[in-house]
């Protein structure tokens, strides 16, 4: 396997977190030689694969975009396509082009603790060869592209007609007229309805359980007047500010007062549907934000069902067979179209087999360090988002933390840092998924160890984290730097 010069950092991933770290490298460490690396043909990460109907964000665009490179315009609620346009700006403006390389896969990366030296084997067109880095930056988002999660929906070999997972959307796939029946009730769920009842189906969301959900107008009346009475550079960023903290009151507000958040978000369902609102079908059985609330943007959902273009059933599977959908109470739902948006599968870095001097790196051994880094793993940091805010807002933070990280290398002239965790240190496990959802608590025992304060601690509070950074330096005491190559950190 042919091997290329040692870069300083080398970027898995071009989604958003890779390009805001990619970006700020470029404006905080303009020194530095960098790569960003992909498998896919196109950057985008996420926004380049997910291409369903309606696919959109449910985070506002305020918070969505980047806060070096805001999104001008009142749009709120950007669809797929829109921020595949945003992304490919940002690294058009960033000159990125020169970084990027796409169709190449990471199978592996193993730290070499005596070169001081990531030694990365990377797979193209066929071809394997080793990349070597100083800094392991693994921005390659926190789900698998190539396994959705599989319900295990019975019988469903029976069914007849055709079976789509949302991740992989066939092109050119016609609905007009066909009977779909889509499985389950998250975003993705959500956002498919509308969608697929305006191209002509005939769309039916079969769950087992009702999800919290909150209109928004897909345009914001709040960015529109603040253009009107700022510059738009400060208009940008009062708009920022105020969807932080209302997003931030908001959650809070959830948690600790459930029930009035629960009556509120019930009243505004029951407006929006009128003599459809079914509280079988609307009212979860647990509390908002003990799973992410469902964000319908101009209230689509809730016209298509009024309309009666869209219904809901909440039901279990008993089996399928080959026209369609048996329920367990004895109703059949017929079916040409079955689409399984049953929830995304977890994983760790991408998935990359990620080693220490040979030593296979266990993560439920390691421990959270200032959000991305982890205990004694050299030279690493991984871009894992908020949970009840915008992922974006985490990478942004995440990329300058990182780039100070490796300012001060140079300026020290360090060859390695590392979050140094003796044994026998105390610190106390606390459970960072709080949330009930599916997805999150299938990935518990694959998480690294989170504790109840920072610095050891995977927190879901921005505005804790962000004064966190401000205020702790890089040179903390914990955080570990070292001149020379050494043994292996343990």
């Amino acid at each position: 396997m042919a091997e290329a010069p040692a870069l300083d950092v080398l970027i898995v991933g071009a989604g958003i977190s890779g390009i805001s770290m990619a970006a700020h490298l470029k404006r905080m460490c303009p020194g530095l030689s960098f790569a960003m690396i992909d498998r896919r043909a196109a950057l985008g990460g996420t926004w380049d694969l997910f291409r369903y109907p309606g696919v959109r964000s449910d985070s506002d665009m305020a918070t969505l975009a980047f806060a070096f490179a805001p999104r001008a315009g009142d749009r709120a609620i950007a669809s797929g396509e829109e921020i595949r346009a945003y992304l490919e700006q940002v690294a058009q403006d960033h000159a990125l082009a020169s970084h990027l390389r796409l169709g190449a896969r990471v199978l592996a990366a193993e730290w070499r603790a005596a070169e001081a030296l990531w030694r990365v084997e990377v797979e193209r067109d066929g071809a394997r060869e080793v990349l070597a880095a100083r800094f392991l930056y693994l921005a390659s988002g926190y789900y698998d592209y190539d396994r959705p999660h599989d319900a295990e929906l019975p019988r469903l070999e029976r069914f007849g007609g055709a079976v789509v997972h949302p991740q992989f959307w066939p092109e050119g796939l016609a609905l007009a007229g066909k009977r779909v029946v889509v499985v389950g009730s998250g975003a993705t769920a959500v956002s498919l309805v509308p969608a697929l009842a305006q191209a002509g189906a005939e769309v039916t969301m079969l769950q087992r359980t009702p999800s919290w959900m909150a209109s928004q107008p897909s345009r914001d009346p709040i960015n529109a007047r603040l253009r009107r009475w700022l510059p738009e550079r400060w208009a940008l960023r009062a708009d920022r500010f105020l969807k932080l903290q209302l997003g931030r009151a908001f959650f809070n507000r959830a948690r600790s007062r459930p029930a009035k958040v629960a009556e509120y978000l019930r009243g505004k369902v029951r407006d929006a549907l009128g003599p459809a609102y079914d509280p079988r079908h609307f009212e979860p059985p647990y509390n908002p934000w003990d799973q992410r609330l469902c964000l319908i943007p101009d209230g689509d959902l809730f016209e298509a069902i009024r309309s009666g273009a869209a219904r809901v059933v909440t039901e279990r599977i008993a089996a399928f067979d080959a026209t369609g959908v048996l329920l367990e109470s004895g109703e059949h739902l017929p079916a040409d179209v079955l689409v399984t948006a049953t929830g995304l599968r977890l994983q760790m870095g991408g998935g990359i087999e990620v080693s220490l001097d040979g030593e296979p790196v266990d993560w439920p051994l390691h421990w959270f360090y200032r959000n991305c880094m982890f205990s004694n793993v050299p030279n690493l940091a991984v871009v894992f988002g908020y949970l009840n805010a915008s992922w974006t807002l985490r990478a942004d933070m995440v990329a300058d933390y990182v780039c100070r990280v490796l300012r001060h290398m140079e300026d020290t002239g360090a060859k390695v840092a590392v979050p140094r965790l003796a044994e026998g240190h105390g610190l106390m496990e606390d459970d960072i998924i709080l949330y009930s959802s599916g997805y999150l608590q299938r990935a518990k025992p694959m998480m690294p160890k989170s504790a109840a304060a920072l610095p050891w601690r995977l927190n879901q509070d921005f505005v804790e984290d962000r004064r966190d950074y401000r205020r702790r330096p890089v040179a903390d005491g914990v955080l570990r730097f070292r001149t020379a190559p050494g043994g292996v950190e343990g």
